[in-house]
């Protein structure tokens, strides 16, 4: 039987769902788990910092203690999501996107494993994750983003021995509840034997994870932040952590999502350098693209609140949002750093309307135009609102404008 490439399999199958059925990827991964081995594992979840979180992880052990030559830690899987222009940037493996070859190898095999009834029943989430699973096999090390929510995530189908839960606050409502604590409750009833809590901006998570992690008989460590007073060994990382973070131009959120990277490891007892996060490239996340210019893939208020901290004032907003975002709370948080907004377009059966954008604009009552694909030198640019805003700007993007 002739299986479609990765590319053409994955265009057929729809990106979001309504309603998802739960035990079909548990049924799916207990077919895949006799022909693969699982590294150790740990499991991101949260609402915002997942993937720089994952990603600082990664890097770190890929490179070891050894600063000056990558590849002398440990073999490292990341699996994250969404991607902003190629799919290989789902599935990075040893401190690259993996390659094509790689992914087809991956797709062939897993596809002969689970049939055809199986691999197009799964939803392109579930078979992604699956894919990742195959292709990190061989690894040390596999970090895993959640997708959606953390218990019935497809992500959460294996066992892990760290779980990661970075900062939550409210967002897929639809799905995960209306309240912070319903919302908590779903992500971090996905913890198994030793849970790393980030610093949350609401009191009532940390409540959850203490009630939750008693139950399930876990431990649980609540991380520092960047701002804590450490002891000497762990504060010279900090010293270091601060200097990376300066000379990079990251706001406070990546240095404090950084700070947590660094205990996930410790508990693992993985070894590290941080002088290595010199050379890591968080593309997306407060990213300087130009030198009037940032791109951040964040999309709702928790995100829009840590954006806001690290903006310059007057900075002409590139923005568009997608229905199911409270947009109208992120422009009020935005706004007194905002000298105007522009609004670009984006592909998505999700995006809220142009209208709907303009009405909100105007009860926040910030001035805007349409985004007509040109940069003023002499103004800075955020580019934000989810990562098919970053997507539609990069496409239209000329560093020489």
């Amino acid at each position: 039987m002739e299986i479609l490439s990765i590319i053409e399999f994955l265009a057929q199958k729809p990106l979001y769902y309504k309603e998802i059925d739960h035990e079909r990827v548990q049924s799916a991964y207990r077919m895949l788990q006799p022909h693969i081995s699982r590294p150790g594992t740990i499991h991101v979840v949260g609402t915002n910092g997942k993937g720089s979180t994952g990603r600082m992880i990664a890097h770190l052990a890929f490179f070891g203690a050894d600063s000056r030559k990558q590849g002398t830690g440990t073999s490292v899987g990341h699996y994250t999501s969404p991607h902003i222009l190629t799919f290989n940037e789902r599935i990075w493996l040893n401190g690259e996107d993996a390659s094509d070859e790689v992914l087809e190898l991956a797709h062939q095999r897993l596809f002969a494993i689970l049939g055809k009834k199986m691999s197009e029943a799964l939803t392109y989430f579930e078979y992604t994750t699956l894919l990742a699973f195959v292709v990190f096999e061989k690894c040390d090390l596999m970090v895993l983003e959640a997708g959606l929510g953390g218990e019935f995530d497809a992500s959460n189908v294996c066992d892990k021995e760290l779980s990661v839960i970075t900062p939550i606050g409210i967002d897929h409502q639809a799905f995960l509840g209306n309240s912070i604590e319903e919302i908590a409750a779903t992500k971090i009833r996905s913890i198994q034997k030793s849970v790393l809590l980030a610093p949350q901006p609401y009191e009532e998570v940390v409540e959850v994870a203490e009630r939750i992690v008693s139950e399930a008989g876990a431990s649980l460590v609540l991380a520092r932040s960047m701002d804590d007073i450490y002891p000497a060994e762990f504060g010279k990382n900090i010293l270091k952590l601060k200097n990376i973070a300066k000379q990079k131009g990251w706001p406070k959120y990546l240095a404090d999502n950084a700070v947590v990277a660094i205990q996930a490891l410790d508990i693992l007892q993985l070894p590290y350098n941080v002088d290595t996060l010199s050379s890591l490239e968080l593309f997306g996340r407060f990213y300087p693209l130009a030198k009037n210019i940032r791109i951040d893939v964040g999309h709702n208020p928790l995100a829009a609140g840590v954006v806001a901290e690290a903006m310059e004032p007057d900075t002409v907003l590139v923005y568009n949002a997608l229905d199911d975002k409270d947009y109208e709370k992120v422009l009020t948080i935005l706004k007194p750093k905002v000298k105007r907004v522009e609004i670009i377009r984006i592909d998505s059966q999700r995006a809220t309307t142009l209208e709907n954008i303009e009405k909100a604009l105007n009860r926040v009552d910030i001035s805007y135009r349409h985004f007509e694909h040109t940069i003023d030198q002499k103004e800075h640019y955020l580019v934000f609102g989810s990562f098919y805003t970053v997507e539609a700007f990069l496409k239209s993007y000329d560093d020489g404008e």
